[in-house]
């Protein structure tokens, strides 16, 4: 969805703001849209059409935009799509959503409705609730370089992290000119924290892109390597890590194929992954990712975990960390690498996640997932596990 956004021709920051808040809402609630547009429709319309009736909808029922407005705006664009014989039925159709008003949802699931089938089902127990958070935008996140106090505003979380309301812009924040923080979601700090990196440690950032971890890890004093193989995002990390003020070495690199000259004292793998434990800000990824991905996936993940191990002094610490929802992602994997040979798990202490226990799993690993902490605007899903070197 960003990058669509940012194809687009330039535009005032106030339209490219709304029109984000317009796709991401109709994204976030697909499912509840359309169950109210398709008992008004005699037939499917062609898709093009259907895009511009969830628009307007969602502007009625989600967003609060006049009726007029929102009503007004679909013809227009249906009629700049060169959609003109449609233009009457999304009047029409609109204008019926719009005397519904509200009401329209009241007997719908929509938790149900606005989550593909092999998420809910494979989230268990917890699918109704990470599907309820699902419905709301994510908070502003930010993760403060030590030492420094936080913008007015913020409210502190007990795992360190600095939050803000949602659609809260980060650039007129005092203190950002001045690299005093970075955008990070609070599940997202914890697996560097977890780490717990010392002054002076050797440690390697696997596909360490855009930088936040790498941040974390820098902050503490640690000589740290951020290793990425796409040489764009690299740039993108190298940049962020001028303007927080913070040194690492960027190695442009598979990690897969790469080993450090010296081995490691600790190793974070933040590993590539189907990213469903970050819904509440990226609301496109159910309707871009497929269960058949996931397969993929895991099999990098393995072959990841693999050379993160190899990359270790014996005594090396490895935290494998994804920002997934999915089960294969998760305990799988490290079982895996267990079943491979020359690691042993650590599992976390309760000591370590005070603040947080309900996040410790049985074996002692990490699970976060959106529907924690549902009156402090909840947290991305993540998962993290710690695995020692033999």
């Amino acid at each position: 969805m960003d990058e669509a956004l940012d194809a687009l021709p330039p535009i005032a920051t106030r339209d490219r703001s709304a029109a984000h808040r317009l796709v991401a809402a109709t994204l976030r609630r697909l499912g509840t849209l359309d169950a109210v547009l398709d008992p008004l429709l005699k037939k499917p319309p062609p898709d093009v059409v259907r895009h511009v009736l969830r628009l307007g909808a969602a502007g009625l029922l989600l967003l609060d935009t006049p009726p007029h407005a929102a009503v007004a705006t679909a013809v227009a664009l249906a009629r700049a799509r060169r959609l003109h014989a449609f233009a009457g039925l999304v009047n029409a159709l609109l204008r019926r959503v719009a005397e519904a008003g509200p009401a329209a949802l009241t007997d719908l699931d929509s938790p149900r409705l606005d989550t593909p089938t092999w998420l809910w089902t494979s989230w268990g127990a917890d699918a109704r609730a990470i599907a309820l958070a699902h419905q709301h935008e994510a908070p502003l996140d930010l993760t403060m370089r030590p030492g420094t106090l936080p913008p007015e505003g913020g409210e502190r979380l007990p795992t360190g992290s600095v939050r803000f309301p949602a659609a809260t812009a980060v650039t007129p924040l005092p203190g950002f000119e001045q690299g005093m923080f970075w955008v990070q979601d609070a599940a997202a700090a914890l697996p560097a924290r977890l780490l717990a990196p010392q002054p002076g440690e050797r440690i390697g950032d696997l596909c360490a892109a855009p930088g936040g971890k790498t941040a974390q890890l820098a902050s503490a004093g640690a000589q740290v390597t951020a290793l990425d193989r796409d040489p764009t995002r690299l740039a993108r990390l190298q940049d962020n890590l001028r303007h927080w003020r913070l040194i690492a070495e960027t190695i442009a690199a598979d990690a897969t194929q790469w080993q450090p000259p010296t081995p490691f004292d600790a190793v974070l793998l933040d590993a590539p992954c189907s990213a469903t434990g970050t819904i509440r800000r990226h609301p496109d990824v159910p309707r871009i990712k497929r269960s058949r991905d996931i397969s993929t996936l895991t099999e990098t993940q393995d072959r990841l975990l693999a050379a993160a191990a190899a990359m270790l002094r014996p005594g090396g610490r490895l935290i494998y960390s994804v920002c997934s929802l999915q089960p294969e992602e998760a305990v799988p994997r490290v079982e895996a690498a267990l079943a491979r040979g020359g690691l042993r798990r650590e599992p976390f202490q309760p000591a370590e996640l005070p603040s947080l226990p309900e996040a410790l799993t049985p074996d002692g690993d990490l699970r976060t997932h959106p529907g924690l902490w549902p009156g402090r605007g909840g947290m991305d899903g993540f998962y993290a596990a710690r695995l020692v070197k033999l």
